[in-house]
């Protein structure tokens, strides 16, 4: 009976996505109206003539593209000077914090109750609809979901209002029957990363576990912890275990490591695609990775092409004129106050109907130091290649620019910490850069004859390195990533001065 009920829930939450599978560009259309209507009389719409604006070409015409330098100017007046009906035109209470990885300074990301109901929310509901689609006989909302969210407690910063890593303004916000079935709320907002693991680790050992939400790198680090605290194996201790929800970094890296801990042919993993902005996809088959752009969740989209995203004025298209194959910068409108805002995620269309696609990476993470353009996911192909041939399993990993100098042409240096080490480390570089090659006509172009680029310098750094680095940044746990790629040396020279620095105390 409760299976049934269960089923007809998932059954009821899927016919959203089937409105805008069947029609996209109306769906979306009729988002851009509401969003223009909600936008027209606040400071930031009267200031950008919202009531001239009728298509999406009149909003491209009267309104700029934002950065977050740009969104901060109104976030201070909503902050500082207490005013309302600034970006939106009902209270902004709740501003989640984002570390990200471009920036090493929080970033404050409006949310209103309309974003966190219609967005969030909403789209949560469709990941547990897409799923339950796939898998009919499923089980997962039978037992409870451990969730590893941020560390960031949520904090007052003004009369009513709140800051918070978005996972905790979401917590905070559930309704009682979700919370019911997560991990307590008491435990979800601990801040202190060493704290959490283990109160999560007393908690989760003692539960019918039967799905898992976060980002892949911490929960690794979680369910390594339970292993070793237990001396059991995963499977062991939830033998009900279904589904791993994971986003916020690509998982090809951690897939095998997941395999080895879970080794049951039960287990899924199904990918998200959210973010202290919004929640904007979902993987949309178990046969592909591939997510599904979520259309009716409040966001307006746009899309810049390659070549455009260093532009002061870029062209931007709108949804019913991308194309499968190119990369695109995301620019998005929201019900959270958002406009035009650029998101700093790229993404690749491979399906237009309906519209799949695939993280392509950051706008500001990428190496083009030499013309090259080495994109996330040349790098993420790449080395699960040489890992593959090398029988090499990598943890965490980052790259940066070797540049010219009086003796040597420039490089791409990886600092790289293993799980298993490769058979052969010479073959392991060897098929890094040839698959490099195969995958990028413009690295190809600039190894010829090693002309501009040598072959990739590989550093092999200690184990757990990287956790301690960013344990030394006080950047543990939720959205807070390894920057894989970066086209300068910041990242990669901190981090091997930490590695001296290590070294000198040792």
């Amino acid at each position: 009976m409760i299976k049934y009920i269960l089923d007809s829930i998932f059954s009821s939450l899927y016919k959203p996505i089937d409105k805008f599978l069947e029609k996209p560009w109306e769906i979306q259309l009729d988002t851009f109206n509401y969003l223009i209507t909600h936008g027209k009389g606040t400071f930031f719409g009267v200031k950008n003539k919202f009531d001239q604006i009728r298509t999406p070409e009149d909003f491209k015409r009267h309104v700029p593209i934002m950065g977050y330098d740009d969104l901060k100017l109104y976030l201070d007046i909503i902050i500082n000077e207490k005013k309302s009906n600034i970006l939106w035109d009902t209270p902004i209470k709740w501003f989640a914090m984002s570390s990200g990885t471009t920036n090493d300074k929080s970033k404050y990301i409006p949310v209103t109750k309309e974003s966190l109901r219609n967005c969030h929310y909403k789209s949560g509901h469709h990941m547990l609809a897409l799923y339950a689609k796939h898998f009919p006989e499923n089980r997962f909302m039978f037992g409870k979901a451990l969730v590893l969210g941020g560390s960031q407690q949520v904090n007052t910063i003004g009369e009513g209002i709140f800051t918070g890593d978005v996972s905790a303004i979401l917590v905070k916000n559930l309704p009682w029957w979700a919370k019911s079935r997560r991990t307590p709320e008491e435990i979800s907002l601990i801040p202190e990363w060493d704290v959490k693991l283990q109160r999560l680790t007393d908690y989760a050992i003692n539960q019918d576990i039967r799905s898992l939400l976060g980002v892949p790198s911490w929960m690794l680090v979680l369910l390594k912890k339970i292993i070793k605290d237990t001396g059991q194996s995963i499977t062991d201790i939830w033998p009900n275990l279904e589904v791993f929800f994971h986003g916020g970094v690509s998982f090809v890296p951690y897939r095998e490591q997941y395999e080895k801990i879970i080794h049951t042919n039960k287990m899924n993993y199904w990918e998200t695609y959210n973010a202290s902005e919004g929640f904007f996809g979902i993987q949309y088959s178990p046969d592909s990775s591939d997510l599904l752009l979520l259309l009716d969740n409040q966001v307006f989209y746009e899309f810049i092409p390659n070549g455009q995203w260093e532009v002061k004025n870029p062209e931007t298209l709108t949804l019913n004129e991308v194309e499968v194959g190119v990369k695109y910068a995301m620019l998005i409108s929201t019900s959270g106050g958002l406009w035009r805002y650029l998101l700093g995620d790229t993404i690749e269309f491979t399906s237009l109907e309906p519209h799949l696609f695939k993280i392509a990476g950051r706008t500001k993470h990428f190496i083009n130091a030499f013309g090259e353009e080495l994109m996330i996911d040349n790098a993420e192909n790449a080395l699960q290649e040489a890992c593959k041939v090398t029988g090499a399993k990598i943890t965490e990993y980052t790259a940066a620019p070797v540049f010219f100098g009086d003796n040597n042409n420039g490089a791409h240096e990886w600092l790289i910490e293993f799980a298993t080490l490769p058979s052969d480390m010479e073959l392991f570089v060897r098929v890094l850069d040839n698959s490099l090659k195969a995958l990028n006509s413009d690295y190809e172009a600039k190894r010829s004859l090693g002309l501009s680029l040598r072959k990739p310098i590989i550093k092999v750094v200690p184990r757990n390195f990287f956790y301690k680095w960013m344990d030394s940044k006080e950047r543990l746990g939720g959205q807070n990533k390894i920057p894989r790629l970066a086209n300068d040396r910041k990242y990669v020279d901190s981090l091997l001065e930490f590695i001296l620095q290590s070294t000198k105390i040792e």
